[in-house]
């Protein structure tokens, strides 16, 4: 019994003096003091040695455990201090050094534009109202005076989701659904997004965002019209334009109109931007039809209106020289690292 406490002894002595770490004091903790461990085996063990000799060796045995516990908790508070310090050491921060790069999350260059041409519209008195993206046939078309042979009606432009129901071609389907529920005066500005089945091209895509205006009130005239978008598109653009107004057919104005802005480039003398016409187009606008005024449950013998449409990709291309709408949708941070929106 004498030879095997001594052993173990030696055992322990040479297991503490290669501890590397408090991970391993604690296993060695487990290891020789554990209720299976070597010391609790010699304690049992006695039982089998002489009456004589047991409080002897029963006192050996608590000595060695007496000793292995102390040397295990002072290598214990050792190692624990200086890993302490060690990780101390590792977390501390040099307030000197530079900080580290967080790059701030900025607006879509479009999401910019829609809140600069609606905060246009609502310093100018335009309340924003908005209407749904999947529409009825009646309300993107029927009301606003499309003919039922319209191409615009045809699979080939339209997105039908099922007979007689659309997702919408342009933010116009707001106009007589805003009638029918307010009688004049109406001053709104619709914004949304908008489907078409178009090729995907540097000019086009088939998802777009667009603002329709509309005003309807007693007396309402085209010269009002024409000073409403010289005001507003100075303050989309920041700067004085000049309109340029050209005939055009809508189903829904009468008459309707090709709105024109000179060119921001070159200031109307002719560049690549403009095709050297120094003209820009912008919108298209007009006076609100009679027949959509009476879908709308509106008297057009008593009321007239203007409306207009701009499409939000299309202003920040011509604002920004973009030459290419597919940029805006690519998601490249590259170009829209170039914009400081916040």
């Amino acid at each position: 019994m004498k030879e095997r406490i001594e052993a173990l002894k030696h055992e322990i002595e040479r297991a503490l003096s290669e501890g590397r770490s408090l991970k391993d004091i604690k296993e060695l903790q487990v290891r020789f003091l554990g209720r299976k461990g070597p010391i609790q085996e010699l304690m049992l063990a006695l039982r089998e040695t002489s009456a004589e000799e047991r409080p002897s060796l029963g006192q050996q045995i608590n000595r060695l455990k007496e000793e292995v516990t102390e040397a295990l908790h002072k290598l214990e508070k050792n190692f624990s201090s200086s890993e302490e310090e060690e990780r101390l050491r590792q977390e501390t921060l040099d307030v000197t050094l530079p900080g580290s790069y967080r790059p701030l999350g900025r607006k879509h260059p479009v999401s910019a534009m829609l809140d600069l041409v609606l905060e246009a519209h609502r310093d100018m008195g335009f309340s924003v109202q908005y209407g749904p993206d999947i529409e009825s046939d009646f309300y993107n078309f029927e009301a606003l005076n499309f003919a039922p042979d319209h191409p615009a009606r045809d699979m080939h432009d339209t997105y039908y989701i099922e007979p007689g129901v659309l997702l919408r071609t342009h933010t116009s389907n707001t106009q007589v659904r805003l009638m029918e529920g307010h009688p004049p005066p109406i001053r709104i500005a619709a914004p949304g997004r908008c489907f078409r089945n178009e090729d995907i091209t540097a000019r086009s895509h088939l998802f777009f965002h667009q603002v329709e205006g509309i005003y309807i009130d007693r007396g309402v005239s085209m010269s009002d019209l024409v000073q409403t978008l010289e005001d507003l598109l100075h303050r989309i653009f920041s700067t004085q334009v000049k309109l340029r107004l050209r005939s055009s057919y809508f189903p829904f104005v009468e008459p309707g109109l090709e709105v024109d802005i000179s060119c921001l480039a070159c200031s109307g003398k002719g560049c690549t931007l403009c095709k050297k016409s120094g003209w820009l187009e912008v919108l298209g606008a007009g006076m609100v039809h009679p027949e959509v005024l009476k879908s709308g449950g509106i008297d057009p013998e008593e009321y007239t209106g203007y409306a207009w449409g701009m499409g939000i990709e299309r202003l920040v291309l011509l604002k920004y020289g973009i030459d290419d709408i597919r940029l805006l949708f690519d998601g490249d941070v590259r170009l829209l690292r170039q914009f400081s929106f916040v």
